[in-house]
């Protein structure tokens, strides 16, 4: 074995680095991009015992991850992992993380990558398959014949006949997925969580859908996006997310960003929502058999689209069209 390989597999100390970020909400400080990259990476690569990667991931859940580490982080993520690869039918790939579920509304995610791969758009959807107390995407999907992807090959072979693909988050990146299912064990999320919605899984890059539930993450992502080229690489429309999940809210229109060479672009302005605007009428139960039934009833015309989701896949298709 070489010093290379050595190194790669070798136990990663933590010490210095919590030392830093460990400090409390006050006290604590942002880590060097090169330094935050490594730590990122070798938490990947299973190279941080448990005790400091809990130490790690506690720190970051009561600091948060200021731009640059996230974008350090993001390197470290893309790198782990090999990107999805799809041909060239005259319409950029669309990204579209699912991380979430439905816990009080029916989960749309699905209705939204069917409708975009109706106009010929490649979409990918990405999440976990079952998460207790909410209704996933994956379960949808299976209800709509959509089956959740086993390998890489899997993922581009739908793209490529079906212009739709669900990949649950431990076929597309593994690494990922084991940091990412440490939540159960330790009962709360990780700045995992955060990446995986900011995720560019295309090679070359996709247009990205991301979405925040809390304010501060609208200013830190447009940060990310605005000042790190890389990590802002295919562009990202950002919105507030329905339950944490990326697709527009059917009970109001919320602002749409367009992150993009280096700014943002409001391409939907918010409605405030009123006594005497028309009601969506969505399936009352919010289980994966009951909305998928209703979404497969959309997808034939016999129940209208709701109009914030047909505003948001013209918004999507507006920037996924390619042009000579």
């Amino acid at each position: 074995m070489n010093d290379s390989a050595a190194t790669e597999q070798s136990p990663f100390p933590c010490a210095r680095f919590i030392k830093e970020i460990g400090r409390g909400p006050h006290g604590a400080r942002a880590l060097p991009p090169e330094d935050t990259h490594a730590l990122y990476r070798a938490m990947l690569d299973g190279r941080v015992s448990d005790v400091e990667l809990g130490a790690v991931m506690l720190a970051y859940r009561l600091k948060g991850e200021t731009a640059n580490e996230l974008a350090a982080m993001l390197a470290a993520a893309h790198a782990s992992f090999e990107p999805i690869r799809v041909p060239d039918h005259g319409w950029r790939a669309v990204s579209i993380p699912s991380y979430n579920g439905a816990r009080k509304q029916p989960n749309l995610v699905p209705l939204l990558a069917l409708l975009l791969a109706r106009e010929g758009v490649p979409v990918l959807v990405h999440g976990v398959t079952e998460d207790p107390g909410r209704v996933t995407s994956a379960e949808i999907f299976a209800e709509l014949d959509v089956a959740a992807a086993r390998t890489h090959a899997d993922i581009e072979a739908s793209l490529a006949e079906r212009r739709v693909a669900f990949a649950p988050i431990e076929t597309l990146a593994p690494k990922l997925a084991r940091l990412l299912a440490l939540r159960r064990v330790m009962g709360v999320r990780n700045s995992t969580h955060t990446l995986v919605k900011i995720l560019q899984p295309f090679a070359p890059p996709a247009l990205r859908l991301v979405n925040y539930t809390h304010p501060p993450y609208r200013e830190s992502l447009t940060q990310l996006f605005i000042t790190h080229p890389d990590a802002a690489a295919g562009g990202a429309l950002l919105a507030r997310g329905t339950e944490g999940e990326a697709v527009a809210d059917t009970r109001r229109q919320v602002q749409i960003d367009w992150l993009h060479d280096g700014q943002c672009e409001t391409l939907v302005m918010p409605e405030r929502s009123t006594t005497d605007a028309p009601a969506v009428d969505l399936p009352e139960a919010r289980d994966a058999a009951t909305t998928a039934a209703w979404i497969a009833d959309v997808m034939r015309g016999a129940a209208p689209v709701p109009a914030a989701i047909e505003r948001q896949v013209e918004v999507i298709t507006g920037i996924a069209r390619k042009t000579a």
